[in-house]
């Protein structure tokens, strides 16, 4: 090991190792949880089991960490509706300012002193392939790695976390898609350490699979297969993309290369300003065009599917009608600053000429030549038929000249739109085209900044 790693990662492992004082804080605040839980689930007709879960309770949290995921066990044999709301009577009473969220069921969020708490009920199923609710699993993941974790794991799982936090990469969200947390315990446990995981994906070539237990019974087509121990027909790696895997594999030849603690901190874009943003694009010769509506009122692993739905369905569209995408990307403006989205297309020609060709069948082909002649040979707004080679050619008006033209029309609702980003699009939307575009820097400065000059970082992971 190079004196330069060993110096880097310790430097890293003092930063992200929680000290004593949020050790006993977060074991204050657990056991004054858990002790709520049970009281409120004492006042239930029915029993339940408290399960500490998470990063907490594997003892891969970071420092600075403030989150504690608490689940409510409950018997198989309950309804799920009982499930339901006798989560949340126990979440309510745990959290009386708290919140409902929803992922496969709802339950309860809220804070207690400095600290996010989770408060999840699942059923105590006997193992994870029994499971009735998708978080039924989670307990038997902790167990998992608690049984095979050891404190320098442990620290080598923290430094994996933030490595991949610094380059854009951690969190299973569907706006990242990146490395969940149980994913990175897995590999550091399966390879005995993060410089070992760090080496072997420098020389990865995808698909990767990994089978920690050796159940070798369902295969995946993905880039990289993590075999659920607990859960033999689940990829753990599921939601990773393939240019997240790609990413990680660059940073760990970067970072094998050139050690350095700048790999494990995310650099933040200074917000480019108006005029930037414009002298970015002329600098460019593209022409931007954006569509901005108000943000719908859906979490983030609804919205973000939707907009790549809508940005992939509008650019192949301005694509297919000659208008060039050279590239795109969907923006969300920060929550306490607006609830605006946007979707930006950096275009090769944003106009085109008020003709475009149209080839017939070969004119040998009778039948289908004859039917294409006779349909416009009366046309009056029509050049030609003639004859090309051996085809029967026409140009013809084209039917949307500018790309604005096409998506201040109604056959913009004809691309594939995500459902709740067609509801907003159909109730108000604004088209800006060109040095217009220069005043989503008011809201989206730091996101352009990161567009106009791309790294091999996740910055569309991190574009809200």
């Amino acid at each position: 090991m190079s004196d330069e790693w060993a110096t880097v990662i310790e430097a890293v492992r003092d930063r992200v190792e929680p000290d004593v004082a949020e050790r006993e804080a977060m074991q204050t605040a657990i056991g004054t949880l858990t002790d709520r839980v049970k009281d409120a689930i004492a006042d239930l007709p029915v029993d339940a089991e408290v399960q500490l879960a998470g990063s907490t309770a594997r003892d891969t949290w970071l420092a600075g960490d403030r989150d504690i995921d608490i689940f409510v066990a409950f018997s198989p044999d309950i309804a799920r509706d009982e499930l339901e709301s006798y989560g949340l009577t126990v979440g309510h009473a745990v959290l009386p300012d708290g919140r409902e969220e929803f992922a496969e069921h709802p339950y309860v969020v809220g804070e207690h002193d400095g600290f996010a708490v989770d408060i999840v009920p699942c059923y105590a199923v006997e193992d994870a392939t029994a499971i009735q609710s998708a978080v039924d699993r989670t307990p038997f993941h902790t167990a998992y790695i608690r049984d095979r974790i050891t404190p320098e794991l442990a620290s080598d799982i923290r430094v994996c976390k933030q490595f991949l936090t610094g380059i854009g990469i951690y969190g299973s969200d569907l706006h990242t898609q990146g490395f969940s947390g149980y994913l990175t315990e897995l590999l550091v446990v399966e390879y005995g350490g993060f410089r070992p995981l760090v080496e072997a994906a420098a020389d990865w070539h995808p698909p990767v699979e990994l089978d920690p237990e050796s159940h070798g019974t369902v295969s995946f087509d993905d880039s990289l297969t993590v075999i659920d121990p607990t859960d033999p027909e689940r990829n753990v790696a599921a939601v990773l993309s393939a240019e997240n895997l790609a990413r990680f594999q660059h940073y760990a030849r970067d970072l094998l290369s050139v050690p350095r603690v700048e790999l494990f901190a995310y650099p933040e874009p200074e917000p480019l300003t108006e005029s930037a943003v414009r002298a970015g694009f002329t600098s460019r010769g593209t022409t931007p065009i954006a569509i901005m509506f108000e943000t719908p009122a859906i979490v983030d692993d609804q919205l973000w599917p939707q907009l790549e739905r809508s940005r992939s369905g509008v650019a192949d569209e301005l694509d297919r009608r000659g208008f060039s995408v050279f590239r795109s990307a969907a923006f969300v403006s920060e929550p306490e600053e607006s609830e605006t989205s946007a979707l930006l297309f950096e275009l090769s020609a944003a106009e085109l000429p008020a003709l475009e060709r149209h080839a017939g069948p070969p004119v040998h082909v009778r039948e289908h030549a004859e039917s294409f002649y006779e349909a416009y040979v009366d046309d009056e707004e029509t050049v030609g038929p003639f004859v090309d080679g051996d085809r029967y050619v026409v140009e013809r008006p084209r039917e949307f000249a500018s790309a604005a033209a096409f998506l201040t029309s109604d056959a913009l609702f004809d691309v594939g739109l995500g459902a709740h980003v067609e509801t907003m699009l159909d109730s108000e939307y604004e088209v800006l085209v060109g040095e217009a575009v220069g005043s989503l820097a008011a809201e989206f400065g730091a996101q352009l900044a990161q567009y106009l000059s791309p790294t091999p970082r996740n910055e569309t992971g991190l574009s809200e």
